[in-house]
């Protein structure tokens, strides 16, 4: 097992006049593959979020504060295994490395469906969604790694806000999925176990889809292919780098990644202290039931499809390929969602929808727009380390305290001291963004 986790070798170059139609179906088979294996991941990461009504329900003995700490556990363990997989990622073969990771975090879920003893016992729920969160952690990297070696960087802001819109279809899909499962099955566990089995089946997928770089399968490095170089491209830019100098090199010293990578701290509170507490907020202070929680949680999701891809286009058409101003100007309409979501506290369910449908929209430009800033600052062969470099802040600082933090906040100064908590990391999210408004990426200069 440890061989196919390798990256794969390069072989013989094909002919000429086969490089071209084998690059097209390549680059389509790996995009399907990266798409619906990272969408697969989002079937059984925020499961327990869904659940948790019921959870308490169930068991009365635990607050919304202690369960919480099952999700802040997830958010840290995925914060520092998006770091430090993304460093193994980039020596090794994304086809079997997220395919490992699916199956991994799919049997930590079914293990919520199928095992009711697992909760008796607060600190096994804890352990075991921390467990979950460090397995979903071997997600992201592959496909950040697979993005940089199979488009070039004039189409690389396209392709990335394209593929970004997996988040969305299976973070929609999580509560489609497990809403039918409750209803059909008459069981709540049936959100763990249902969406378990399909994410299983769906790394078999990936399997048969992915491949390694364009060498692998006899074909020119992209930048040769697409005559796209990025500044000072050589030899130096296909040789496999040690930690160290990944780390040291083009991370560490890099005050532009530092400025976006605090930045995505705040913007992933905001994120995750809105999606994850839909459920719990909507039925425990305003009196919906599961169904019309899970239709809003699912707008939220699928709002965020056409406003991912909107901010690619503005970012790239508008702003001339600088990230920050359309980080900057979505997150102050994500604030202006979130204002109206807070003063509805007595207000019909259609405008805490059309609330979260705003917010769902547009935040997720944002937390794209870093991801792809992020591989735009480094070497390809250093793209994983420098995306779980940002994820690890967005999800240690920012998912993490969303989980106990807001559980927490919600049960001392109620839910008004919870969305003033996120208006201000939206502000902070804005200042953080706007220190970076004077650079410009790597890939940006290669555009006429």
């Amino acid at each position: 097992m440890l061989s196919l986790l390798q990256p794969a070798p390069s072989i013989a170059p094909l002919p000429p006049e086969q490089v071209d139609p084998a690059y097209r179906r390549h680059r389509w088979q790996v995009f399907i593959g990266i798409f619906v294996g990272y969408a697969a991941f989002y079937l059984v990461r925020n499961n327990f979020a869904l659940a948790m009504p019921a959870v308490l329900k169930a068991h009365p003995e635990y607050s919304k504060a202690a369960l919480g700490w099952a999700m802040t556990g997830l958010s840290i363990a995925y914060g520092i295994s998006k770091f430090i997989m993304g460093s193994v990622s980039d020596r090794s073969n994304p086809r079997w490395f997220m395919a490992l990771g699916l199956l991994l975090t799919s049997g930590v879920t079914l293990a919520f469906g199928v095992v009711p003893a697992l909760y008796s016992s607060l600190f096994l729920i804890i352990a075991l969604q921390s467990l979950n969160g460090w397995f979903n952690g071997m997600g992201w990297p592959p496909c950040g790694k697979t993005m940089v070696h199979w488009w070039s960087t004039k189409e690389r802001g396209t392709t990335v806000s394209i593929w970004n819109v997996a988040h969305n279809v299976g973070g929609a899909l999580v509560a489609v999925f497990a809403t039918w499962a409750v209803a059909r099955f008459g069981d709540w566990h049936a959100t763990f176990y249902f969406n378990a089995a399909i994410a299983a089946g769906i790394a078999g997928l990936i399997v048969l889809l992915l491949r390694d770089t364009p060498q692998s399968c006899g074909l020119p490095p992209i930048e040769k292919f697409k005559n796209d170089y990025p500044p000072n491209y050589g030899a130096e830019h296909e040789r496999i780098l040690g930690f160290k100098e990944i780390f040291v090199g083009y991370v560490l010293n890099n005050k532009f990644l530092w400025a976006i990578a605090v930045a995505n701290a705040f913007v992933y509170f905001v994120r995750y202290g809105v999606v994850n507490w839909i459920p719990t907020y909507l039925q425990t202070a305003k009196g919906f039931n599961f169904k019309e929680s899970g239709m809003a949680w699912t707008a939220f999701e699928l709002a965020g499809i056409p406003g991912t891809i909107l901010c690619g286009v503005i970012s790239d058409k508008v702003f001339r390929a600088r990230r920050a101003p359309a980080t900057i100007l979505f997150m102050a309409l994500t604030l202006a969602g979130l204002v109206v979501y807070g003063l509805n506290r007595h207000g019909p369910l259609w405008i805490d929808v059309a609330s979260l449908i705003a917010i769902g929209f547009f935040i997720y430009g944002p937390i794209m727009m870093i991801g792809l800033h992020a591989l735009d600052l480094v070497p390809k062969k250093a793209a994983g380390t420098a995306a779980g470099f940002t994820g690890f802040f967005g999800y240690f600082f920012g998912s993490a305290p969303s989980g106990a933090g807001v559980g927490w906040i919600a049960d001392k100064w109620e839910w008004n001291g919870v969305f003033i908590t996120m208006i201000v990391c939206c502000l902070l999210t804005m200042v953080f963004s706007a220190m970076t408004l004077g650079q410009k990426a790597a890939a940006s200069e290669t555009l006429k």
